[in-house]
Parts: C-alpha cells; structure tokens; sequence
C-alpha cells in the first residue's frame, strides 16, 4: 500500500490541523473546561462549517461521502490539539450506520453535518474487551426490539440524540475476533432519554453515562448476523488509535519545543544525549503506531476486513502498550511540570490512558493478535 496521503485526504488533513490550530488553543480548552460545559460547542459549529463533521457522511445526508481513512485523518488532527468535542463517537457512530443501516437512517444523519447534534456509541462492556459479547440482551416484542441490561461508559451519552448499543440476540460463537465471531450480535439506535443514566466522569474530563436499559426500545442497523457488530468494532478501534497516533504527536511537539528552551547547567536539554535517547525512543513509537493506523484504516477502506483486523491489532497493542509508556517519558522530561494540571501536557497522557482503556488494554489485545494468527 501507499502511506502517503492522496490530495484530498491531504487536504482535508490541512484543513482539519488549520482548524484545531486556530480554535483547539491551550486558553480556549482552559476557557472550556472552566464552564462546565460538556464540549465545546463554538469548536463543534467551526468543525461543522468547515464540512469536517460531513466529511464521512453520506450524500443523502448532506456529506461528502468518504470513509475510514479520511476519518482516521481528522480524529488524528484532533487528538493532536485534544479538542474538547464529540467528535470519535459521532463519526465512527455515523460511519457505521452509514455502511449498514437503512436508507431512513443515512437520511437521518443530516443535522450531524450542521453540527446540530451529537451521536454516541457503547462498544465496549464493564470488566470485557472491545468485541466482546454484549451484556445487553435483546429481544422481538409486538413487532419491534426491546433491550434490557446494562453498558459500559459512553462517553458524552447524555448529549446524543441516538447512541448505538449492541445486544445479543440470540445464540453467540466466540469474542467477536475469530471467523464466525458474533452471530446472534445485532446494533440497535436507542434514544438516551428512555435509559436509566447514571453519571461516569471520564478521565479526559469529558462527560459520560452508564446506561440502565430495561424494556428499551431498539431500532435495528442491520442485521443481527454479527457484521454490523463487527464493523462497529473495527471502526471504533480504526478511530481511537488515529485519536491516540495524533495525541503521541502533540504530546512529542510539545516536549522537544520545552527540551529546546529549558536550560540546565548552561545547555538547553535537547544537548544532553540522554535525552536526545529518551526523545527518539518517542518518536519511534509514534512512527510504529502511524505505519498500522494507516495500513488498517487504508485496509478497511478498501474491504479488506480480515486484514484490517491484524492491522488494528497491532495499532490498538502499540496505543495501549508504547505510546502510553512513550507518554510516561514525556512527563519525565518535563521534570515537575509535566504533571501539573496548569501545564497542557496533562491532557494527552489522560487522553492515551482513556483510548487505551477503551480499546481493552494491552493484554486484551495480545490476545487478539494470538487468536488472528
């Protein structure tokens, strides 16, 4: 495959880096966190305008109809800047109903585009890995679907119009990673307001919910045949390891500009070879994790799904395992300061550890790599 970006991939990129640059700023997060507010909405209509909300929709819905790669370049830019805005789980939300849903459903996708609402999603159960089976049951009742049980976390779920839930529908053949994976696994539009939510702050500081369903009515996307489920979940990890890949970059950019300017003994410390060491050992693990996120995200754009599986794997292993240590060597380079909450670099170390918790950990994901080859 080629790594590099095609021109409009390129593009799209540049607008979104332009655009988080602009309005992502270390003042307006600070501003934002401040009010208590649950993202910022200011950055959210910005992102919309600029048609980076519409990007991944579909044309019946107003959007410019692309998909995974050009997803992973936005999520990129905006964990890069940290941007305080639903954007990981109204996009791959979005992108999933987009690939499996129904006509009616793309349509709905419209006001997303406007940046008029949120959506959500609950890949992943208490205590179980991403592609898990589902602790939500789902069942047929006077013709339609009700869910009962109980999700995990859903990060801004108070705030979504819809938020996605999958539920097992019947009988189920393994952890959503092997052939055959997920039968009897159906996803279903559920709308926040007919769940019990109990609050669960994130460590990003972002706002999320637990979810209480009992007898909730459910609105298929697709089949109940595990596609729709699995799509889902390499699209959620397509997402978090481009949010991770460029949060590794941010973080690196921050660091090497405060080892140029900070002094010690008459000598900048990007001079010390100890830490010029400690600084590439950075940089090559977020150029690891950039050769996976694209491969697999450039896979799955392309249908190659049992491939993209391996690919996201190893991207999801590397986010949870040597990016979040590449972190640790950020904040020790910084000295005292890098785990001041006043100073910015707090925000990309929350933001790795909440991705890789998300994504099921490391050794979650060793596991996954054992059972695929």
């Amino acid at each position: 495959m080629d790594f590099n970006l095609d021109e409009t991939q390129e593009d799209l990129r540049k607008l979104a880096a332009e655009l988080f640059a602009g309005e992502a700023t270390t003042s307006r997060i600070e501003a934002h966190e401040a009010s208590g507010a649950p993202y910022d909405a200011g950055l959210w209509r910005s992102l919309a305008q600029a048609g980076l909300l519409g990007a991944c929709l579909p044309e019946e819905a107003g959007g410019a109809g692309l998909g995974p790669v050009e997803m992973a370049v936005i999520l990129r830019e905006a964990g890069a800047h940290v941007a305080p805005v639903p954007l990981l789980q109204s996009l791959v939300t979005a992108l999933t109903v987009t690939r499996y849903g129904s006509r009616e459903q793309r349509e709905a996708l419209a006001p997303l585009a406007e940046g008029e609402i949120v959506l959500a999603a609950a890949p992943r159960e208490p205590g179980r890995a991403l592609g898990a089976v589902p602790a939500v049951a789902a069942r047929q009742e006077d013709g339609g679907w009700v869910l009962s049980g109980r999700t995990g976390a859903v990060p801004y779920g108070a705030e979504a119009v819809k938020i996605l839930v999958p539920a097992a529908t019947g009988a189920t053949t393994g952890e959503g990673t092997g052939a055959g994976a997920g039968d009897g696994i159906g996803l279903f539009l559920i709308s926040p307001g007919a769940a019990a939510a109990t609050p669960v702050p994130l460590s990003t500081g972002e706002p999320g919910v637990a979810l209480t369903l009992e007898d909730v009515p459910g609105e298929p996307v697709g089949a109940a045949d595990g596609a729709a489920f699995a799509g889902l979940r390499r699209l959620t990890t397509a997402g978090a390891v481009a949010a991770v890949s460029g949060v590794l970059a941010g973080a690196l950019a921050l660091t090497t500009g405060y080892l140029k300017t900070r002094k010690q003994f008459g000598r900048a410390l990007a001079e010390f070879q100890a830490v010029t060491m400690q600084i590439a050992d950075v940089y090559i693990a977020g150029r690891a994790l950039d050769v996976a996120v694209w491969s697999g995200a450039w896979r799955l754009a392309e249908g190659l799904e049992q491939e993209a599986d391996a690919d996201l794997a190893v991207a999801a292993f590397t986010a949870a395992d040597a990016a979040v240590r590449a972190l640790y060597t950020c904040q020790h380079l910084h000295g005292g300061i890098g785990v001041d909450v006043s100073y910015p670099l707090h925000r990309y170390f929350a933001w790795a550890k909440h991705h890789a918790h998300l994504l099921g950990g490391a050794q979650a994901q060793l596991d996954t790599i054992g059972a695929l080859v």
